[in-house]
């Protein structure tokens, strides 16, 4: 994948190869198949598409959480320069929240509710630094509470007393108690009000803004997407099918699949008909031969039917899973928008 578009920045995480597998009766269903990206030093990287696409699978893949029936056949995944899936689970344990955070999706599934906020807070800190003065750590609670907009009174409450919003940012707190390089978010807004998602999304970049921390923000609200990431990477059926600055995709979306779930997001300025995608998805346990997106593609060609078509770069840092930017004899490319325009 090409670099982080503007000032040259550091890789924090690389993904390489990853395949994320889960065994039924009737075949492994391969949820993520092959996947490759970069996370650059204090970026936001958006991971979307549709649900059942593979981004939760891909991010308990990069944390070492994927458990049976699921199992990870191969890959790489490089934190700072060192393989996640080459340590083993006490290595592992150590990196997690210190180095490596997960913002769950379901707050309330993800506190244990017959502990206080403050004594899982403290469990967390306890387990990674060992014995640490009382002051310490009531003194970094607060500075937790402050960077999240929660009142100390939180502390002493039961996870079942607080609101959805306030849960999680509970979670936040957690997730960057360690001051880790990087953290996953898994659909952080998907359970709350609009109103509360606004409070959670400005809470997250509050916390990016003050910790400099790299994010992988995953999620299907490309309306969100487009107010928080630096970069989008799009992810169909198991495999990621574009990745771009947030700029560039949103201007020109070179995937199909990309141009699909922009044109879902609503338009407060203009009345429109939402487009609607036509196709089902293909099987997860046997994939069709090419291109992944083919059975719902409104440009398939011949070709997208026998090989999977490479990473073409139509602009910089952006590159693109699709024969429809092949370059022709003179050097032209097929504008996506436009020929979705006249579709």
């Amino acid at each position: 994948m090409a670099s982080f578009t503007g000032k040259p920045k550091n890789v924090v995480l690389e993904v390489k190869d990853l395949k994320v597998y889960y065994e039924t009766p009737k075949g492994d269903v391969l949820a993520v198949n092959s996947i490759d990206f970069k996370l650059y030093e204090g970026e936001i990287l958006g991971l979307v598409g549709e649900s059942g696409c593979g981004k939760s699978t891909a991010a308990m893949g990069i944390l070492q959480l994927v458990t049976p029936p699921g199992r990870i056949v191969s890959g790489e995944v490089r934190l700072l320069g060192q393989n996640l899936l080459e340590m083993t689970d006490l290595e592992l344990r150590k990196r997690r929240w210190s180095e490596l955070s997960l913002i769950p999706q379901g707050a309330m599934n993800s506190l244990n509710p017959t502990m206080r906020i403050k004594d899982q807070i403290y469990d967390v800190i306890r387990t990674h630094l060992g014995r640490t003065s009382k002051d310490k750590i009531e003194h970094r609670l607060a500075q937790l509470f402050e960077m999240v907009g929660l009142p100390m009174r939180v502390a002493q409450m039961y996870p079942h007393e607080l609101s959805g919003g306030m849960k999680q940012r509970v979670c936040i707190a957690m997730a960057i108690a360690l001051t880790p390089t990087v953290i996953i978010a898994d659909e952080f807004t998907s359970a709350l009000d609009v109103v509360v998602q606004r409070v959670v999304a400005q809470t997250m970049l509050k916390v990016k803004r003050l910790l400099g921390v790299s994010m992988i923000m995953i999620g299907h609200d490309m309306g969100l997407m487009a107010q928080m990431v630096d970069r989008i990477a799009v992810m169909y059926a198991g495999k990621i099918v574009e990745i771009a600055p947030l700029h560039s995709l949103f201007a020109q979306p070179g995937h199909p699949y990309s141009r699909l779930l922009i044109d879902a997001v609503p338009s407060l300025k203009e009345r429109k008909p939402l487009r609607v995608t036509e196709g089902i998805t293909h099987d997860p346990r046997n994939p069709p031969p090419g291109c992944i997106f083919q059975l719902r593609c409104p440009f398939v060609m011949d070709r997208c039917r026998i090989q999977s078509p490479p990473f073409y770069e139509i602009s910089p840092d952006q590159q693109v899973a699709c024969y429809l930017h092949q370059p022709t004899e003179n050097g032209s490319l097929i504008d996506v928008t436009a020929a979705a325009r006249n579709s």
